[in-house]
Formats: structure tokens, C-alpha cells, sequence
């Protein structure tokens, strides 16, 4: 049964109102709330007994949505979920997924989720993850994603993962390999308050001829909070490879960019960019010339930066 506080956390990481349309699983404090298949998109419990799903995509599905998204309304709960993803040849589809904590309890509540990847031939995938949390308990909301991935030739895949708000600590982990003519895109929001830590950890084997990634980074640091952004790129073909941190620090906030890039080719190219600092001052003045408060403009460059 969904209550008010279940409605709440979906809509919040995943735009969702009432029943979803389509494919979708949705997990509540340790189990199955709700699944649903569809034609082209199966859904299953995994088949060697671990906790988690298998997804599978018909070749050829095109313009199909699919929401997986996980919710913990108990303090104490913790869990380590394993999915993973057939995406069929040719496919053009999107996966919604993210996890929401609400703790008001004295133990930490935490999510492990554990997603790998296989994006067929030609296949073009859009992965939305969203992390959220909240609560007036003293126990800590904990996330931890690892995402896997394994690219096809002349496949697509874009990933945005964005976390906001309530996470205590999150340690995300990527790891990608990239078949000929297959592009990875990836794009990090992240907000942190009080002392919460959060850690991204991106590898990336460009491994096929003409494959690109780019990884792209954008995060606020407030109050006494810590980030640390790893991206490590490999060129081991003819490929291109960015990667890109931009990070706003505030208050007593701390943020680490460690980039590397690594060419094991002659024909890779790779870059890497790093930008830290606080708000400009000038940008500061120029609003608050058009009557906002320091705070009030300090907020709208914030959203502006993250949007």
C-alpha cells in the first residue's frame, strides 16, 4: 500500500503521480511493492536468488519508458539490490530510477544498489537516478550506487544522476567499457549540507575505434560537507575523452577533483578540466542591485549552476 510519505519520495526522484504508465518496479523497505511488464519490457525477480530484478528490452523497442525506483520508509533497514539491464539492438528508451529515504528513527537506513548495463548494437539509452532524503531521526541515510556498463558497437547511453538534498553519505562507483562508435555521456549533480560526504568514482575504458566519453561534473559544497570527484579515463584506441568538474564551495566546505586521463593509444585524445571556488562577488551585487538578499541571491546562482 502506498501511503502520503511513499507518494511523496516517488514524486520527488521520480516524477511519479499515481500509477505508473508503462514497465516498472517499485521496491518499498526491502520488498516488492508493485511490478509491471509490458510487451516489450519483461521484469523478473533475478533468477540466481539474489535481491533485485532483471529487465529485459526486446530488440527494436523504441519510445518506452521504464521507472525503478526504490523507497525506504524505516529506520534501520539496509539492503544491497542487484539489477541488471538487457537493453536489445536498436533499442531508444528510457530508465528512471533513484532512491528516496524518509528516517526518522535512531539507525542509519541505507541502499546499496548494484546496476550493470548491456546496451546492444545501435541501441540508444537514457538513464535518470535521483537520490533524496530526509527524516528528524538521528539515524543517517546512506546511499551507495555502483553502475556497471557495457557498450555495444555504435551504441548511445546517457546517464544523470543528481543528488540534492538529505544524503549523509553516498559513495558512487562507475565503471564503463565502450565497444567501437559508442558514445557515454554522463552528467553528476550533487549538493551536500552539514557534514555529509560524498564520494563519485568514474573509470571509463575507451576501448573500441572512434568511441567518445564525456563526463561532466557540477557540484555545491555547503556548510561543513566534503566531496571528492575521481574520473579516470582510459584511451586504448583511436577515441576522445573529457572530463569536466565545475564545483561551488561554500561556508567551511571541502571538495577534492582528482582527473586522470591515461592514453595506451596514439591516435586517443583525452582532456581533463577541474574549476573550484566560491560565488563571484560581482554576481553576488548584481542581484541583490535588483532587490534580493544575500541569501535570496546566493540561492538563485546556486539553482542556476545546478539546473
Amino acid at each position: 500500500m502506498i501511503t502520503e510519505i511513499d507518494a511523496s519520495l516517488l514524486e520527488k526522484i521520480a516524477d511519479l503521480t499515481g500509477k505508473p504508465v508503462g514497465a516498472f518496479n517499485i521496491r518499498k523497505d526491502m520488498g516488492c511493492e508493485a511490478r509491471q511488464s509490458t510487451e516489450h519490457i519483461a521484469i523478473d525477480p533475478r533468477a540466481d536468488g539474489k535481491p533485485g530484478i532483471d529487465i529485459h528490452f526486446k530488440e527494436g523497442t523504441k519510445g518506452e519508458t521504464c521507472h525503478i525506483p526504490v523507497i525506504i520508509t524505516k529506520s534501520g533497514v539496509e539492503e544491497t539490490v542487484y539489477n541488471d539491464f538487457f537493453i536489445g539492438e536498436d533499442c531508444d528508451i528510457t530508465i528512471v530510477a533513484g532512491c528516496g529515504i524518509h528516517n526518522c528513527g535512531v539507525q542509519n537506513s541505507e541502499h546499496s544498489g548494484i546496476h550493470t548495463f548491456y546496451v546492444g548494437k545501435n541501441a540508444r539509452v537514457r538513464y535518470v537516478e535521483r537520490h533524496y532524503g530526509e527524516g528528524d531521526g538521528m539515524g543517517e541515510n546512506i546511499m551507495n550506487p555502483t553502475t556497471m556498463v557495457e557498450m555495444d558497437e555504435g551504441s548511445y547511453m546517457e546517464m544523470e544522476t543528481t543528488q540534492i538534498k538529505g544524503v549523509d553519505s553516498t559513495v558512487r562507483t562507475t565503471k564503463a567499457t565502450l565497444g567501437p562508435r559508442s558514445t557515454l555521456i554522463i552528467k553528476e549533480k550533487v549538493m551536500t549540507h552539514g557534514k555529509q560526504l560524498a564520494k563519485s568514482d568514474f573509470t571509463v575504458d575507451l576501448n573500441g575505434e572512434d568511441c567518445h566519453t564525456n563526463v561532466i561534473s557540477r557540484s555545491v559544497a555547503r556548510e561543513d560537507s566534503k566531496q571528492v570527484f575521481l574520473a579516470r579515463i582510459n584511451g586504448n584506441a583511436k577515441c576522445h575523452g573529457h572530463s569536466e568538474c565545475d564545483a561551488i564551495i561554500m561556508d567551511n566546505g571541502v571538495v577534492a577533483a582528482i582527473p586522470e586521463v591515461t592514453a595506451n593509444c596514439v591516435d586517443a585524445e583525452l582532456i581533463h578540466e577541474a574549476a573550484i571556488g566560491k560565488i563571484a562577488g560581482e554576481q553576488l551585487i548584481k542581484l541583490m542591485t535588483l532587490g534580493l538578499t544575500e541569501k535570496e541571491a546566493e540561492e538563485q546562482i546556486v539553482n542556476g549552476f545546478l539546473k
